[in-house]
């Protein structure tokens, strides 16, 4: 399997960043959500962000969040989870999961990260974890391979900054602004900010930025400074405002395509 940072390493080779997609796991359900993510990853997304549902998910704005609560109304779970991953991952997509702390601790530490790896992701992205308090999780993840991200946000003080770099393995995720997730009109102007001090910081560390993006013209703009643009809010509305199943991969794959498009012509 090749890592994440081998990703970013050959899309930074080919002067363009990374789209990262991301999709709750069952949405609607289990069997939609894999047809969904394969759908993205098809159309152009290099690495496909699965989130696991989780009842109260602080970073998340209304969109992961609607489509979060119909999928736990459905009955998915965490080994649901693991089985949409494992499923996407075995088309030859790469896949990272992205996971609230609680539902992790409630399934094992050790028994997680050794499950994440058997299914096929690459590692996971803790949104509300960090490196101070996540000793089991470091541990586990050195015993497995799992490779790691945390959040930096420009809040960030250059020591909280370069503690939490130190401790990310792959890629880090800066949140282009304060809040919750989804698309904005704009690329927040703290972004490019954050960036610079991130590479400032660690140069080999590779940036991927979430919150904010919904089309290829802002894609463009955030391949131009960042190693990846991250977009979930934009992409997951597709199904959850498609009137039937039909239409709304017909809209993911179009809004996929048009990212991807973006990513492989940044504004510079």
């Amino acid at each position: 399997m090749t890592s994440i940072a081998e990703t970013f390493g050959k899309a930074r080779a080919e002067g363009r960043a990374l789209l990262v997609g991301c999709m709750p796991a069952g949405f609607p359900t289990v069997d939609d959500s894999i047809a969904s993510m394969v759908a993205m990853a098809e159309a152009g997304c290099d690495v496909i962000e699965v989130e696991l549902p989780y009842s109260d998910p602080v970073m998340d704005g209304p969109v992961i969040q609607k489509a979060s609560d119909i999928a736990l109304a459905n009955g998915v779970r965490t080994r649901d989870t693991l089985r949409v991953i494992e499923a996407v991952a075995a088309t030859g997509a790469q896949v990272v999961l992205m996971t609230y702390w609680n539902p992790i601790e409630r399934y094992g530490v050790d028994a997680f990260a050794r499950d994440l790896a058997a299914a096929g992701a690459t590692g996971m992205i803790t949104p509300d974890l960090i490196p101070d308090e996540a000793a089991e999780w470091l541990a586990a993840s050195d015993r497995y391979g799992n490779d790691r991200t945390f959040l930096v946000s420009p809040s960030s003080t250059d020591a909280r900054l370069a503690m939490t770099l130190e401790h990310c393995r792959g890629f880090v995720y800066a949140t282009a602004l304060m809040g919750v997730t989804g698309a904005r009109s704009q690329v927040s102007q703290q972004a490019p900010e954050l960036v610079a001090r991130i590479r400032a910081a660690d140069p080999e560390m590779a940036v991927g930025v979430g919150l904010g993006v919904g089309t290829g013209a802002q894609a463009a703009e955030v391949a131009g400074f960042a190693d990846g643009v991250i977009v979930g809010s934009a992409l997951i509305r597709c199904v959850l405002e498609a009137p039937d199943t039909a239409t709304g991969q017909q809209r993911l794959r179009a809004l996929s395509a048009e990212l991807a498009q973006g990513v492989r012509n940044p504004r510079r």
